[in-house]
């Protein structure tokens, strides 16, 4: 692969997250792709952004070492959760064997920083929040192969076991060899950083930052050390480096426009924020579904209900227990509901999205803009307007925004509605 001096690969663990990078990383002048297949990928965007689904995956370290083999000569970007939830241990360790590698997981937009290599979530340390209470799945699955390497072994944290978060950031690395650049290096200046970093060595430079412009002298500081470096971080690193390549600033999302499109709202997390949201959306007029773990073992049955309800806005949500196999019957259900017609669809998890765009063929989006921050508006080849959404991002009016915005025909503005 082969691609300007500008341009960039993300690899992504889940779909949000791909899209969210894809927003801050693409311009005006130059298009993003998100492949949901592959390797190989299509070499024609300027930022090409691959969703490994790889957060809970068994195979990360694989999965990330092989996709590091199509880099060709583009700059390497690697999109984990800021929570430091999933593989994250196995995802650096694949970095680690083949470039340098700097790790810096804060996003300060959503008051997620690190600070003496402590993460803190609005001041709380991560550990103490309930962060990682709703996602579930973070049990059991994420200890890399064996064969792969024997650096990804570690601790519980670095495996994601349990509910609460790791205490730092290293902690979360496991047995993989790192090094803290505190937040006073990052700050006294661009040549002691890039000489803190430079002397990483062949371990993990873990970076404090607090700020946009602590991420914005991490980038710089790290390709002046070594061009070839792996970024490893947030959507607020993958902003950092869009900076300082010169992007030109993310284009806004399309105009609303009045489409006879369905519109359907799938949300598939436990946070509570998007409960309270769906909630809202319902109080302006959408028609919620809400499925039961019984309803759930008969998805035709649901999706009946879900496609008679598509002449206005619909909010599938669940209740009560789910299945282990829940993103995956979400998203047969969506796919029997549509019976292959284009929609708008709004998708909160990456999982969710992701399970929901394989049943509906999808295997690639351009996307557009960003609604909001972490909501991101991309088109399908199938011609489905689809915004993802990590689970925990938004405000109390986030869906009813992104509903004004594919669906202005059934939302007035949703400013005035809130």
């Amino acid at each position: 692969m082969s691609a300007g001096p500008a341009s960039v690969l993300v690899l992504a663990d889940d779909l949000s997250g791909a899209a969210e990078t894809a927003a801050v990383l693409m311009s005006r002048a130059g298009s993003a792709l998100i492949a949901l297949s592959g390797p190989p990928y299509p070499a024609q965007a300027p930022v090409l952004v691959a969703d490994l689904d790889s957060r809970h995956h068994p195979q990360t370290f694989d999965l990330v070492r092989g996709a590091l083999r199509n880099a060709g000569d583009r700059r390497v970007f690697v999109k984990i959760d800021s929570l430091l939830r999933g593989n994250v241990a196995a995802t650096v360790a694949a970095c680690l064997a083949t470039a340098p590698v700097v790790l810096a997981p804060s996003l300060p937009s959503a008051g997620r920083t690190v600070t003496d290599g402590v993460p803190y979530v609005r001041g709380t340390l991560l550990r103490e929040t309930r962060a990682w209470r709703a996602v579930p799945t973070l049990t059991a699955r994420t200890f890399p192969p064996k064969s792969a390497s024997a650096t990804t072994a570690g601790t519980p944290a670095a495996r994601g076991d349990g509910l609460a978060g790791p205490a730092t950031v290293a902690d979360a690395l496991g047995a993989v060899p790192s090094v803290l650049v505190p937040l006073s290096t990052v700050r006294a200046g661009h040549r002691a950083l890039t000489a803190a970093i430079g002397r990483a060595g062949g371990r993990v430079a873990v970076c404090d930052a607090e700020t946009d412009g602590d991420l914005d002298a991490i980038v710089a500081a790290a390709l002046d050390a070594d061009p070839s470096t792996h970024l490893i971080g947030a959507g607020g690193l993958a902003a950092a480096l869009g900076r300082t390549l010169s992007l030109d600033p993310p284009p806004d999302p399309p105009p609303s426009r009045p489409s006879a499109a369905p519109l359907l709202v799938v949300v598939g997390t436990a946070e509570p924020g998007a409960v309270e949201q769906a909630a809202l959306l319902v109080g302006h007029g959408a028609t919620p579904i809400p499925l039961t773990a019984a309803e759930l073992g008969e998805p035709e049955a649901a999706a009946r209900r879900v496609r008679n309800a598509l002449d206005g806005p619909v909010v599938l949500t669940v209740v009560g227990s789910a299945p282990p196999a829940l993103t995956g019957i979400l998203g047969g259900i969506v796919a029997r509901a549509l019976d292959d017609r284009p929609a708008g669809l709004v998708l909160t998890g990456g999982e969710t999205a992701r399970r929901v765009l394989d049943a509906l063929g999808v295997t690639e989006l351009t996307p557009l803009g960003q609604i909001h921050h972490g909501a991101v508006l991309s088109r399908s080849p199938q011609g489905h307007h689809v915004v993802t959404r990590p689970g925990s991002f938004g405000e109390r009016d986030s869906l009813l925004r992104i509903a004004a915005q594919l669906a202005p025909h059934h939302f007035t503005s949703a400013e005035r509605l809130t």
